[in-house]
């Protein structure tokens, strides 16, 4: 595309590669403190890169929809991409090594990354091409707010609702009553049914950021700041009556992932699109096909976790007899394995990018 602005590509691929370096450590039982995630409230630097990536599907919105006449093949298109992210999500889910390859039904987790990207992607598209900005600002409103007061005010079998892990907190049940055994964990799910009312909002603060950046506002990385903190503001006041929450997306936890995305957005932007600083450029590449290199990592490291090596797995097997050694920490070998992964994946992203091929999901 024409007149691309180069931060929104080095992001997306930042974003992207940060997802595979934090999903295949070496050992989870052995992972430095910033790599994990929260344990229920608060967050860390890798709860913020799932919302990112909403972050900058919704700015990617803004340039592939703006200005352009929609018709009937528009919604079209919007649809089967969505079902086409859906379907790759059930099948990472579903997959497993024996014949037919498909887990008991039992057995296969229903919500997964993939399929939230897939429903966000498809409710922010119709509600950037249906609406103006105004409105987009009410509609964020009304679901931020909508999604709070169903969390703390409405009871769960008669009991008053908590933002615990309980079986009274209202998103967890839900979860459980509609999902039963297809969630991630026994009693809820972090890509669950009611937050992804909210991540929808993620991407919608995207589209915002987008809409800046394609305006003809003059000090558009001031902007970006100043929206950024002001949204870590908002976030971090409701903080005290709506936790910061990951597995529950809270709407703080909204606002102050969005906030997070338009600072370093902004920084990114301020270098590369104003001062004309080169850099990230393996981060441009990696974005440029984002989803197949999420996808394939995903496949990969459930591939080496299911494929046996003696008593272990092959994933577990290369992690001891390459990384693991005795003048370095288990935290230490467990990174450099999620490094040697994602640099498996960038040099892929080169080779993809240099053979101008971009796989579109």
């Amino acid at each position: 595309m024409k007149n691309r602005i180069l931060s929104v590509d080095i992001f997306r691929g930042m974003t992207i590669v940060l997802m595979i370096l934090v999903n295949t450590p070496g050992t989870w039982s052995n992972v430095y403190a910033p790599f994990l995630h929260a344990k229920w409230h608060g967050y860390t630097p890798t709860d913020l890169v799932f919302p990112f990536f909403l972050f900058i599907v919704g700015t990617s919105i803004v340039f592939a929809y703006k200005n352009k006449e929609t018709n009937a093949g528009t919604y079209r298109k919007i649809t089967i991409r969505s079902l086409k992210l859906i379907g790759l999500g059930l099948f990472l889910g579903a997959f497993t090594l024996s014949f037919p390859f498909i887990k008991d039904f039992v057995e296969i987790r229903f919500p997964g990354v993939l399929q939230r990207i897939g429903v966000v992607f498809f409710f922010a598209a119709i509600l950037f091409i249906k609406l103006d900005w105004k409105k987009l600002i009410g509609v964020s409103a009304l679901l931020l707010i909508g999604y709070w007061l169903l969390m703390t005010l409405v009871p769960v079998n008669g009991i008053e609702s908590t933002l615990d892990r309980a079986p009274n907190n209202f998103a967890n049940w839900l979860d459980v009553k509609v999902f039963g055994t297809h969630n991630y964990k026994p009693d809820y799910d972090p890509e669950g049914l009611l937050s992804t009312i909210p991540s929808i909002v993620s991407s919608l603060l995207g589209i915002f950021t987008g809409l800046i950046l394609t305006s003809k506002q003059k000090k558009k990385a001031t902007i970006l700041f100043g929206l950024g903190g002001s949204l870590l503001l908002i976030g971090h006041l409701w903080d005290f009556i709506f936790p910061i929450n990951k597995a529950l997306w809270t709407s703080s936890f909204v606002l102050v992932t969005a906030g997070w995305a338009n600072v370093v957005l902004a920084l990114i932007y301020y270098l590369t699109d104003i001062k004309g600083i080169k850099f990230g450029s393996v981060f441009r590449y990696a974005g440029a096909n984002a989803i197949v290199l999420y996808f394939l990592s995903s496949f990969i490291s459930k591939l080496m976790g299911l494929i046996k090596v003696g008593e272990t797995s092959l994933h577990g097997w290369l992690f001891q007899k390459v990384y693991v050694q005795d003048f370095m920490s288990l935290e230490l070998s467990s990174l450099l394995y999620g490094l040697s992964v994602v640099a498996f994946y960038c040099v892929l992203a080169y080779v993809l990018y240099k053979r101008k091929i971009f796989i579109k999901v």
